[in-house]
């Protein structure tokens, strides 16, 4: 039996994937699982009984990934779930930069008790004109699950596009259309297009990347859209541009007191995956994961340990070992295993940085004392056994 508890809302799409064996828990200190979306827990403790958190959504920077992987908690994410929500988003944020629609909306309203409102409006159209996004130049950073569905659809729109991404997946690439064009460096998507939007995961190596010296290489009356992470552009940088009018758009899915209200940034209260179609695919996707790692130990989509797999938990007893990512570590497994008569049926070890993950399957039972011991070698973090 398995407790899990939910710190925020979590669709019950998702929730409906859970079996019998689950239950949920009173607090969050009884939880084997926790399901979050957006709650802070950086200043949150951990009891001994949580193993995994599951996030509905593709961003964690919510959630201590170092200190979970220091305490053998598993934290996974959702990427790809919300996807074409953000991308649809992105997509309506390059239309409303291009055309001021806003504007025109805007005017209707205060004009709403004219008469003659139909025949003035031939007038004022005039000054919400715009332009077309059709043979556009579009500069895609980053090509990963939204990335290339926007850089697809708006090949569809009939844009020129351009993508960068020197990590590239196969999988995207094979996903991306074969008239996107690769730009070698990020500097020619800022010298040589009309539209540029980012989707890069905020690291230290990508925060505050479109600064300055960036808008400086970009075309005047370039139009920027920020639908990743606020952190990614440097906002003081980008009004500025604004104010010069370097820049004649930000779109900006993060409301700050710094780009707020200040002519020439379209700022979108956080919506680009709030759609009820977005949170049904995060809860299946955080609550699939999340019951293949309690009930099998396999890892998919962990932000803090390494992806691995040894498929559906048979007869076998399996033993999980979270640990840090140094020598000799499947030796001293082995050996204490051996010093008990135990035979190896299968073994799989993968690493991810500071640390890495044994799956070990056995013929026999495993004693608690043995799982006693595993878990008194050096550099171990966490043992489990599933029976």
């Amino acid at each position: 039996m398995y407790k899990y508890y939910c710190l925020n809302p979590i669709s019950d799409v998702g929730l409906e994937k859970l079996t019998e064996e689950y239950v949920p828990a009173g607090t969050m200190e009884k939880a084997d699982a926790v399901l979050v979306r957006s709650a802070n827990l950086h200043d949150t403790e951990f009891s001994k009984n949580l193993k995994v958190i599951a996030r509905a959504g593709a961003g964690v920077n919510n959630i201590p990934l170092e200190r979970c992987a220091e305490e053998g908690i598993i934290v996974f994410n959702t990427p790809g779930a919300n996807a074409n929500g953000v991308k649809e988003l992105v997509i309506a944020g390059m239309f409303l930069a291009s055309r001021d629609i806003i504007g025109g909306i805007n005017w209707v309203q205060e004009n709403e008790e004219d008469g003659n409102i139909a025949k003035d409006a031939e007038k004022a159209k005039k000054a919400f004109a715009g332009c077309e996004l059709e043979g556009k130049k579009l500069g895609v950073i980053g090509l990963g699950a939204i990335g290339v569905l926007v850089a697809n659809a708006a090949t569809n729109l009939g844009m020129d596009v351009y993508g960068y991404d020197p990590y590239v997946s196969v999988d995207s690439a094979w996903r991306l259309s074969r008239s996107i064009h690769h730009a070698k460096t990020v500097d020619e998507l800022y010298q040589g297009c009309d539209y540029i939007t980012i989707h890069v995961p905020a690291m230290e190596q990508t925060k505050g990347m479109i600064d300055k010296d960036a808008i400086g290489l970009m075309k005047k009356g370039v139009v920027v859209l920020n639908f990743a992470r606020d952190v990614l552009v440097d906002e003081e940088a980008m009004v500025d541009a604004l104010l010069s009018g370097h820049v004649k758009h930000y779109v900006s899915d993060f409301p700050t007191p710094v780009t707020a209200g200040v002519k020439g940034a379209i700022v979108i209260p956080h919506l680009g995956a709030s759609t009820e179609e977005s949170e049904d695919n995060c809860a299946r996707m955080a609550v699939k994961q999340l019951r293949d790692y309690l009930e099998n130990g396999n890892i998919k989509n962990s932000v803090n340990y390494p992806n691995c797999d040894m498929g559906v938990k048979g007869d076998n007893t399996r033993i999980l070992l979270l640990h840090r990512n140094v020598p000799n570590m499947i030796g001293q497994f082995t050996k204490i295993l051996a010093k008990d008569n135990m035979n190896i049926a299968d073994l799989t070890n993968k690493s991810k940085g500071k640390y890495a993950y044994t799956m070990i399957d056995l013929d026999s039972p495993v004693s608690d004392s043995v799982a006693d011991e595993l878990s008194q070698v050096k550099e171990v973090l966490r043992v489990r056994v599933i029976r």
